[in-house]
């Protein structure tokens, strides 16, 4: 089989980011034969179309490149104010273009949030299946992930809540999952019998 790789994506820039820490213990949790990049976002310029063309701002250009050569994205996000955080809205919508043939266009996707919360940021996971549906991305179906009271489930830089690892964990074997359907979808069309 094929090496898995990922596009993990947190919503947050902050340094001690609960997203970012989850990202990384999955990163470290991973089955073999799967891998996980982790795509910074405080590089990528406030999208503007004047600049979407053949010269991207290179961030943008090492973002969608690492998308498009991705068989899943994980995205990991904070809740600000009942949505998804600007920045990581700004970084879809440039790796939205070009409209209808994107680097998310067909891309299955898994959503995550967290907050201190007991609501674990499902707001903003409603915004995000909205938005990635504007980019014909595949939100995989299975029961939304949402961490509530992250701030106490965040011990030394790493997702510490064995309960919250494991749903996270069993998460990202439903989008493996995912990716061997498509895998073996387009094996079977590229070899009609």
């Amino acid at each position: 089989m094929n090496t898995i790789r990922l596009a993990g994506i947190s919503g947050s820039l902050r340094k001690a980011s609960s997203n970012t820490a989850i990202l990384r213990t999955l990163q470290a949790s991973l089955p073999a034969g799967v891998e996980m990049a982790l795509l910074p976002l405080d590089g990528i310029p406030s999208y503007n179309q004047d600049l979407d063309g053949p010269d991207l701002p290179d961030a943008v250009r090492a973002f969608k490149a690492t998308i498009d050569s991705s068989d899943g994205v994980v995205l990991c996000s904070p809740e600000y104010n009942f949505g998804m955080p600007g920045v990581l809205k700004n970084a879809l919508d440039w790796a939205s273009r070009p409209a209808f043939a994107s680097p998310l266009k067909g891309k299955p996707v898994l959503l995550m949030t967290s907050s201190p919360a007991f609501t674990g940021g499902v707001r903003a996971q409603a915004q995000l299946r909205d938005t990635l549906g504007g980019t014909l991305s595949r939100v995989i179906s299975r029961p939304q992930v949402v961490i509530a009271g992250v701030n106490a489930k965040i011990e030394d830089g790493r997702l510490a809540d064995a309960t919250s690892l494991a749903f996270a964990l069993e998460a990202i074997n439903d989008l493996i999952a995912e990716i061997g359907l498509l895998r073996a979808a387009r094996t079977s069309v590229a070899q009609p019998a």
